[in-house]
Parts: structure tokens; sequence; C-alpha cells
């Protein structure tokens, strides 16, 4: 198996300093705790990423939010950059899928309520399950999943089409997210492939964040918010999630993930005082429940 390179030299521990300290850290953690700290850590860092919205604009936080997460991975892993070819394009990839991801669910929570932005987008994880099963019963799962959908769309004075389009297109990024991610875990090791992933993915967005946003990336509040919420919402639950995904079945790690509407919702409830309607949190039960039976169908398969 080819991997990252990022030993500097001999006898010297291959993620420098702090990725050593950051792996025996993880390793004392029971994995499940490692997931739900992330998700907890992931949806409030993008309640207060909303907030940042009418200063700098979606593409403006997500170039801060990725910008400053690759900068802290970086500091932190300290990877070399001697790579196949062929690891190059899967880290590349991992950080195109990154950069599309966030920056369409910004968009989308622009437009619409948090809770409903991540239930929509969490059909491309839910995908990924189905279609990776040929089993009967997950045709069951798929249904219940596009009757959540179909109440969200009953929702009084409807949404908003443009931020459900944009919900449905991070669907699609996060679902390649997770197909590069298997991948990227396959060919580098601790957490330098992606700090790499990541540092890729500022790039592609920091001309449109700079373009959309103009002088609000260099006011020190947007700059002091900016941090937090890529670490919040980047740094710890990208690296818990990576870390997970090593010691537990992907079946364990895909049920405790289909928390993550319901997670969500409670966010957007606490931080932002977005309170979902009867019909609505039915509407997110029905996808985490198709979620939770999906993921774990389709691992027996």
């Amino acid at each position: 198996m080819a991997q990252l390179d990022e030993a500097s030299s001999a006898g010297r521990h291959p993620e420098g300093r702090f990725g050593a300290l950051a792996t025996r850290a993880f390793g004392a953690v029971p994995p499940p705790v490692l997931v739900v700290t992330g998700m907890i850590s992931l949806q409030v860092g993008a309640a207060f990423a909303k907030q940042l919205f009418a200063m700098a604009g979606a593409f403006g936080v997500s170039a801060i939010r990725l910008t400053f997460a690759a900068l802290v991975l970086l500091l932190v892993w300290r990877p070399a950059l001697r790579m196949d070819r062929r690891t190059f394009l899967v880290i590349a990839g991992y950080g195109a899928m990154l950069a599309g991801m966030n920056t369409s669910i910004y968009h989308a929570f622009e437009r619409i309520p948090l809770g409903i932005a991540v239930t929509i987008e969490f059909l491309g994880p839910l995908s990924v399950a189905v279609f990776g099963s040929r089993r009967k019963l997950d045709v069951v799962w798929a249904l219940l999943a596009a009757t959540g959908v179909l109440l969200l769309s009953r929702v009084e004075g409807g949404l908003d089409p443009l931020g459900v389009a944009f919900a449905l297109l991070a669907a699609v990024f996060w679902a390649g997210y997770i197909l590069m991610g298997a991948k990227l875990g396959d060919r580098t090791t601790g957490g330098g492939g992606l700090a790499v992933g990541m540092a890729v993915g500022a790039v592609l967005v920091l001309p449109f964040g700079v373009v959309e946003s103009n002088t609000a990336l260099l006011d020190p509040h947007v700059l002091a918010v900016g941090l937090v919420v890529a670490l919040m919402s980047s740094v710890v639950p990208y690296s818990l999630e990576l870390e997970a995904l090593r010691r537990i079945p992907p079946r364990v790690f895909g049920v405790l993930m289909s928390l993550e509407p319901a997670v969500a919702a409670l966010a957007g409830l606490v931080v932002l005082r977005e309170a979902l309607g009867a019909g609505q949190w039915l509407a997110v039960l029905c996808v985490v429940l198709a979620s939770i039976g999906a993921t774990r169908g389709g691992a027996r398969a």
C-alpha cells in the first residue's frame, strides 16, 4: 500500500510532536465518543458560521473555515509532500469534495433552517449506504427517507427552492467525500492526508471568498469567529471521524452518524433559535431511521 511519506528523520514520529500527542490522546477515547463529539462540534460550529453570512457571505465564510483549518492541521501533522501520483490524486479529490460540500451547504444555510438543510444533505451518505447493498429491505429505507423529504417540502410557507437545491448539491458532495475519504484512509497514515486535502480545498474556495466578501476577510471579528468555526467545524470533527473510522466497523460508524440531522436541528434550535414544527421533526426522524436501517442492512449484506 502506497502511503503519504510523512517521516522526515529516522526514529522520529512520522506525524510530528503534536501529531503524536493527538494520536495518543485519540487512542484513549472510545470511538463512539469520538464520533458523537465530532458531530456536536461540527453542527454547533455550523450554527456559529451562519451568523457570519451577512458580513462575509457563504463563500467568504467557507474560505475562512477551510484556510484556518488547513493551517492548523498542517502545523499539527506537518506532512511531507513526497507522494506518488495516485496518492496525490486521491488527496486532491478529497480536497475538492470538502470544498464543494462546505460551500454548497453554507449556501443552503443562508436560505433554509440548519436542521432542514442537514436533513436534506444527509441523503448523500444515505444513498451510499442504499446503493452499496442489494437487499430488498433497502427499498423500504429509501421510501422512508423520501417520506421525510416530502414532509419537509410541505412546510407551511414553503422552503426556498434554491436553498433546497444547494442542500441536495451538498448531499452529492457528501457522498463523494465518503468515497474519497475511504481511499484517503487506505493511502495515508495519521492526519497528514487530511491536512493536505484541507489545504487543497482552501485553495479552491479562497478566490471565490475573496471576490464575494472583499474586505470582510480582514475584519478582526470575522477572522476570530472564523477561527472558532474552523476548529469546531473542520479540525475537530474530521480528525475525530478519521480516527474513529480506523477503530470501529463502518456499520457502527454509520449508525452513529445517522444522528447528524437531529443534532443539527438541536444546534439550530439552541444557537440560532430555529424552532422546527412537529411535521419537520417527524421528517428528521424519518431520515434518521432510514439511515440507521440502510447502514445496518447494507453492512450485513
